[in-house]
């Protein structure tokens, strides 16, 4: 991994939905985990979960806490070390004064999309970001466009092979942090 303080947000709400409606979506089990093993993976410093909803709080809380125990320690300690990542926070604007108030400085805010736009940032030029990076993808289908307004840069989309372009935010959280920490 290059020099950049890294962090993650998994961002659901604001995004869209298939309509373009600004939703908030659930949290997912499946989310938790596995992007969480990426985070540690790629040396990620945190993993920040962003959902205003008092009730997904609640079901995180519950995933993490069964994780916290010594039957799971035991079980699976590689999954115990990647979920100590977590981090809960109701809003974008909580990570960036959490962040800010760990590393005495704001964060550069790089959005993610499969949107094909005018500028992105490359992946390679990612690399030349110094400094906290606050790194956030959309669960959904997508950030919502005032997320992507406020941010420093919009990281290029994951090219397939064909038109297709909707991967889960997990398998996209995996491509991104691998590109970003191995981009030459």
């Amino acid at each position: 991994m290059n020099k950049t303080k890294l962090y993650l947000g998994l961002v659901h709400y604001p995004v869209t939905n298939r309509l373009g409606e600004l939703v908030t979506t659930s949290i997912t089990n499946l989310d938790i985990h596995d992007i969480s093993r990426s985070c540690l993976t790629f040396g990620v410093r945190q993993f920040f979960i962003i959902n205003p909803l008092p009730t997904q709080k609640e079901f995180l809380e519950r995933v993490t806490r069964f994780w916290n125990q010594e039957e799971a320690a035991a079980y699976n300690s590689h999954r115990v070390a990647a979920l100590q990542l977590i981090q809960y926070a109701t809003s974008i604007d909580m990570v960036i004064t959490e962040i800010k108030n760990q590393e005495e400085i704001s964060p550069v805010i790089v959005t993610t999309t499969a949107v094909e736009r005018k500028s992105h940032l490359s992946f390679r030029n990612f690399l030349q970001i110094r400094g906290p990076v606050l790194l956030l993808l959309g669960t959904g289908y997508g950030l919502a466009p005032q997320v992507h307004d406020r941010a420093d840069f919009i990281l290029e989309p994951i090219r397939g092979v064909g038109d297709y372009n909707h991967l889960s935010v997990r398998s996209a959280a995996a491509i991104v942090l691998d590109r970003i920490s191995s981009e030459k």
